[in-house]
């Protein structure tokens, strides 16, 4: 990297109308964060001295949405090509420093391809292009007979033998401020678009004698942009692809990596088991030996040792603690905190709760706002009834208590520990340690009674 002082400006005022969007198209999402906050980290990892950002389509939104303390902000005001989007940033940027220019809607550019390009600095021109298969719609680099670059046309200025060139533009450069505030101010929009290209500055460089100097990235995946949901499907396939196999190299296994969505920042430890159509969303930790069933979404969360979580559970801002068995069909929310061993079963729902260790809440039940013990025993379609109409109010349940099946704990309540509640019990006060607690009529029939039918 060079000594010089580094500046990056990110075009992304673009409006996208392939798209079809009223949302901006760099606020689009891949892998759970928008397009141009990929560019956006990426830039950061270089430790620039400045990041302009450019912005036009979508007014505020774009700097609404983004974590911009360390961010200038610049509006283009109409969109008339690149090189009026990079112009409207020269003011911001210091003369001496070399200039990154990327795009909001090239998400996944490596960091150590921009570190090769900036490596000249202000002594050249660095100039990021690929080798395509397919080169339509992408402006040409057309050479000397010495391989050197001389410029570089766009395709709808392009003739015939110019369009047969497969080395094209990615639109990422580096080079001195100061150079390229000259040249900008050069610029003209005689073009078949009528715009000012900022690739018209490459037979600037060339005509003042500066070395203009190509390298590439290691796949073409990297410069590749995003106009339409297709292209954007395809690049979310690809991200995927890459956080699987990261995994897989670290001892995770993923049971088929096409079948994984990654949407955040995880933190996987080995012999971790992934099943099919698992979704990880935000900030999630997964310790040693968890296995994470079909169709499980975790965001979040974080999942300790030796966890067993069963089919399409979902788990939410939530601590789960080590061995402890959860779902299938199982939904922790916010705030639920679970002890070790603890056991959570199928259509179980916990909010904001502590459950203590070895506690076993297997079926169809409900608890909210509620301290539970260790060792407690909820039965089947016990509800904790949180909530009065205006305020949320505690369930506490005591250690070794067993509360029967279809029970309603009216809060506030106590139950002590080692109590029990019999079965279909609505209990409305506190219930001491270790005595029972029952509301039950005699059960009796009533002979002659007839069901209600509707009249003919």
């Amino acid at each position: 990297m060079s000594s010089s002082p580094l500046n990056v400006v990110i075009l992304a005022a673009g409006q996208g109308s392939r798209m079809k969007s009223q949302l901006p198209k760099v606020l689009h999402p891949l892998g759970g964060r928008p397009l141009v906050s990929h560019v956006i980290n990426t830039a950061r990892s270089l430790n620039p001295q400045r990041i302009v950002v450019v912005y036009g389509h979508g007014g505020e939104q774009v700097p609404q949405a983004l974590d911009s303390d360390d961010l200038t902000w610049v509006k283009q005001e109409e969109q008339n090509g690149t090189g009026h989007a990079v112009a409207q940033a020269i003011p911001e940027l210091d003369d001496e420093s070399t200039v990154l220019v990327l795009y909001g809607d090239v998400p996944l550019t490596q960091e150590k391809t921009l570190a090769d390009l900036c490596r000249d600095g202000n002594d050249a021109l660095g100039l990021l292009t690929v080798h395509l298969e397919e080169p339509k719609g992408y402006g040409r680099i057309v050479r000397d007979s010495h391989a050197c670059v001389t410029r570089i046309v766009e395709e709808k200025d392009a003739d015939e033998a110019t369009r047969q060139i497969n080395e094209v533009n990615t639109g990422i450069l580096a080079v001195n401020a100061g150079k390229l505030r000259g040249w900008l101010s050069q610029l003209n929009n005689n073009n078949a678009q009528g715009e000012y290209y900022l690739t018209d500055i490459i037979a600037m460089a060339v005509a003042d004698g500066v070395d203009v100097k190509t390298s590439h990235p290691e796949n073409e995946e990297e410069v590749l942009g995003i106009n339409s949901r297709s292209q954007l499907a395809f690049l979310e396939r690809y991200y995927q692809q890459q956080q699987a196999e990261a995994l897989m190299a670290e001892g995770v296994t993923v049971i088929d990596p096409a079948r994984l969505d990654i949407r955040g920042e995880v933190n996987i430890s080995r012999d971790v088991i992934l099943d099919i159509n698992v979704v990880l969303v935000g900030k999630v930790e997964i310790g040693e030996g968890v296995y994470i069933g079909p169709g499980c979404v975790i965001k979040d969360s974080v999942i300790a040792d030796g966890v067993q979580i069963q089919p399409m559970s979902v788990i939410e801002q939530a601590r789960v603690g080590e061995d402890s068995l959860i779902g299938p069909f199982a939904r922790l929310r916010p705030g639920a905190n679970l002890a070790a061993s603890t056991h959570v079963g199928n259509f179980v729902e916990i909010k904001n709760s502590e459950v203590g260790a070895g506690s076993k809440i297997n079926h169809l039940s409900y608890v909210g706002d509620s301290t539970i013990g260790q060792r407690v025993n909820i039965g089947a379609g016990t509800i904790t009834c949180n909530y009065d109409g205006a305020y949320k109010h505690r369930t506490i349940i005591g250690d070794d208590a067993f509360i029967g099946s279809d029970t309603q704990l009216v809060a506030p309540v106590k139950v002590g520990a080692g109590a029990t509640i019999g079965a279909g019990t609505t209990v409305t006060a506190d219930v001491p340690s270790d005595e029972l607690a029952i509301s039950r009529v005699k059960q009796k029939t009533i002979s002659g009674w007839k069901r209600p039918t509707k009249n003919k």
